[in-house]
């Protein structure tokens, strides 16, 4: 670009003039020559100066006044045109939103966006060194800049990226586009000034997300892998260098399948390469929970977690593939062994009861598909194995169920189950295995356990086991229902004498008694579960009148069906029994009775007690004792309005458990009566070393105890024991006037039965 300036005339009027001069030559050589360059020397002074005038055309012959004339005439007609173009230029610029500067080192021209920009008004700017207008950590560069354009008289350069001084911190970032130009007869530079602080800021922002993104990138412990679109790998985190075994120098430009191979953890087989398939399919691919890596310098090998994604730019298209791995060594082996916990007995080592159902199920299942022979399944419960428990105690038990588990192995197959479903009973899942393969595999199981002798120090034991096996089939109903049947032939062969194996048969009567058992297993459990228990008392009272002490009453227990109907202990303390529910009863009821007792449900007479019935197998419960201990403390009830009735068998066959028992108890404040006294006559001898309060007489004695001399003999032959052991006795199942006149003259001291009430339901229902 360049200027039209005011003496921009100077250089052609010369020439005019010397063209003049040569033809004036030939007329007046000497006179013509000096006119000459009196005008020549004049037009020279107005250039250097810059200055605006005319020359002077008097005193001149009439060519060269004529000549001066019509360099007048150019003369004006130049310094119009000139006016025109700086008003021209000056509004162009003024329009511009950039800041626009004409300069050398110094200000020449500034439009008012600059004048704006730095608050001074243009002229202001004027005379102003260039490089002042910038941060001064940007003037050498601008320097070189400008010095570079004018030593070179290139036309223009490269875009410059400097900060220009605002009023803030900040500061305004430009980018200056220079050009050489011509202005008022002398060469400058044209810089136009365009504000890139928002692209700047925004370039700041986008490096700091980018360093922030690699410094994640590198600090994170997963392995990040991504590669161009033909999978070569472009970047590698740290830990992709070590899960790989590639340093960077070395893997980038490389294929990930050149450092490691993927294989699944069960066959070794090869899951190929993540990225080809990613790119190929431009889909997201995952390896699943089972690879493992390779490295193929063979010094590694790991579980990973794998997911190889597509890169996608903004139009969609793929430009590469990332992939993100990760060791979960450690964590699948945690779960491994988690999982081996959750689905493995601890003592034994033989899957549990919950596992082995999950595979019966699966057997099944592909049975009702059809996918060949049916399976046999078989339930095995040890004999004879309370006897090592009680004599030698619970860790000669576990090194016995140890040693059992060991045999019980050796003798099915690899493809077989051997479970411990609980306690001493054990479950065996033979798999595609026939009848009568099964009989000759069970009946080898028995003999093995029978000459097996479990020796515990000085003591030897003979173990039996009783199996009952089931036959499945396409019409076997589900897993529990086929584990449920196999107890139950179990059971028949332990009711047929132990040691024997019983094929389950569902017109076998015995089999249909037991599961008439395991229905009622379900109904109490349920009732457990749902509060579906009763509380009902029977009063006891005093022979000889008003009592400041002794039994107030007995807490009894009902069910209701599903009709509404109660349902006697009778009717279900047998299944209770049989599947270990006793003690879960015996807790309800301890609780609910207290929770009576405190809300003022059963109020008794001071100084009387209410009594409870605990069975044999919650008195063999070590954690019982403890449970009643907090229970009592809980509920804030006064320990001495309980009386727990035991059963004289359960104190019989430990009494050692039973004496410490009944000792921290009583110690506390609660009373102890012995119950159904007279079932074990053999016993009475230990009665002196029990904290006993009462003995209760069987009802078995009482009931005809007016007609049956012998039962008569026997009432009071233990009463006379009870009195030289100073206990009190009550008599239960009174039902006539005739027995309760009986016992009166006999000496009890207190009575229950129907003669006195019947049971009733407590005035609220307990929950």
């Amino acid at each position: 670009m360049e200027l039209i300036t005011q003496y921009a005339w100077v250089g052609p009027a010369v020439a005019m003039l010397l063209g003049i001069a040569l033809t004036l030559a030939l007329r007046s050589r000497r006179r013509a020559l000096n006119s000459v360059a009196e005008i020549t020397q004049e037009l020279q002074t107005l250039a250097a100066e810059q200055a605006r005038g005319r020359l002077d055309a008097s005193g001149r012959s009439e060519e060269i006044a004529g000549l001066a004339e019509s360099v007048n005439a150019a003369l004006d007609g130049s310094t119009e045109t000139l006016v025109e173009s700086r008003q021209l230029f000056s509004t162009l610029t003024s329009l511009l939103p950039e800041l626009a500067l004409v300069h050398t080192d110094v200000i020449a021209y500034a439009n008012s966006a600059a004048a704006a920009h730095f608050g001074l008004e243009p002229d202001a700017l004027v005379g102003k060194a260039i490089v002042d207008l910038v941060r001064p950590a940007y003037r050498s560069v601008l320097r070189k800049h400008i010095a570079a354009l004018q030593e070179e008289e290139a036309a223009s350069a490269d875009p410059l990226e400097v900060q220009l001084i605002t009023g803030t911190d900040e500061g305004l970032w430009a980018e200056l586009h220079s050009q050489a130009v011509v202005f008022e007869g002398q060469q400058a530079l044209l810089t136009v000034a365009k504000d890139i602080t928002h692209r700047k800021s925004m370039e700041a922002s986008l490096g700091r997300s980018k360093l922030q993104a690699r410094i994640t990138l590198e600090s994170i412990g997963e392995a990040v892998v991504t590669t161009d679109t033909i999978g070569n790998i472009d970047y590698m985190n740290g830990t992709a260098e070590e899960l790989t075994g590639a340093p960077r120098s070395i893997g980038i430009g490389k294929r990930l399948t050149d450092f490691i191979a993927l294989v699944d953890e069960a066959d070794r087989e090869s899951l190929g390469d993540p990225v080809e398939r990613c790119l190929a399919t431009r889909k997201r691919v995952s390896l699943g929970r089972h690879a493992l890596l390779l490295s193929k310098r063979g010094d590694r090998e790991c579980s990973i977690e794998l997911t190889a994604s597509p890169i996608r730019a903004p139009d969609g298209s793929v430009s590469g593939c990332v992939v993100i791995f990760h060791d979960v060594t450690e964590l699948r082996g945690l779960a491994r062994r988690m999982s081996y916990q959750a689905s493995h007995d601890a003592l034994t080592g033989l899957v549990n009861r919950a596992e082995f159902e999950t595979r019966l199920e699966s057997a099944l299942q592909g049975v009702r598909a059809g996918d060949g022979v049916g399976h046999i399944v078989c339930y095995l419960d040890l004999d004879r194995f309370k006897a090592v428990n009680d004599t030698c105690g619970h860790l000669a038990g576990d090194n016995l169920l140890r040693e059992i588990a060991s045999l019980l192995r050796e003798k099915v197959r690899d493809s077989d189950t051997v479970a411990r479903l609980g306690g001493d009973e054990f479950g065996l899942l033979l798999i595609g295995c026939p009848l009568d393969k099964a009989r000759q595999i069970t009946e080898d199981i028995c003999k093995a356990v029978s000459d097996y002798r479990f020796v515990w120090r000085d003591q030897i034991f003979d173990i039996g086991v009783s199996i009952g096996v089931v036959e499945t089939g396409h019409d076997s109903g589900s897993s529990e229902m086929v584990l449920s049947a196999a107890d139950s032939a179990c059971y028949v062969s332990k009711q047929q004498g132990r040691g024997r194996v019983h094929v389950y048969s569902a017109r076998d009567e015995m089999v249909a008694r037991q599961r008439g058992e395991i229905q009622w297993l379900q109904r109490l459990q349920h009732a457990l579960k749902e509060n579906g228990f009763e509380l009902f008392m029977q009063p006891i009272i005093s022979v000889a009148g008003p009592v400041d002490s002794g039994p107030a009453l007995e807490l009894l227990l009902r069910m209701r069906d599903e009709a509404g109907a109660l349902i006697t202990p009778g009717q279900f303390l047998q299944a209770a029994e049989r599947y270990q529910l006793m003690t879960s009863i015996d807790r309800w009821v301890v609780q609910a009775t207290l929770t009576a007792l405190a809300s003022g449900s059963i109020r008794l007479p001071d100084g009387r007690c209410c009594s409870i019935n605990l069975s044999a197998q919650t008195l063999g419960d070590e954690t019982f004792l403890e449970f009643v201990v907090e229970a009592l403390d809980h509920s804030g009830v006064d320990p001495a309005k309980l009386c727990f009735e035991i059963p004289e068998a359960a104190v019989v066959g430990d009494i050692d458990h039973a004496r410490r028992f009944i000792n921290v108890l009583h110690g506390i404040g609660c009373r102890f009566g012995l119950d159904d006294f007279g079932s074990g006559i053999g016993s009475f001898s230990n009665l002196k070393q029990l904290a006993i309060d009462y003995l209760k007489i069987d009802g078995t004695y009482i009931r005809n105890i007016a007609q049956d001399s012998v039962n008569h003999a026997m009432v009071t032959a233990m009463i006379k024991l009870a009195r030289s052991l100073d206990f009190r006795v009550v008599a239960e199942e009174v039902e006539d006037r005739e027995s309760f006149e009986a016992v009166r003259h006999m000496g009890v001291d207190f009575v229950q039965g129907f003669i006195v009430e019947r049971p009733q339901p407590l005035q609220q229902t307990l929950h």
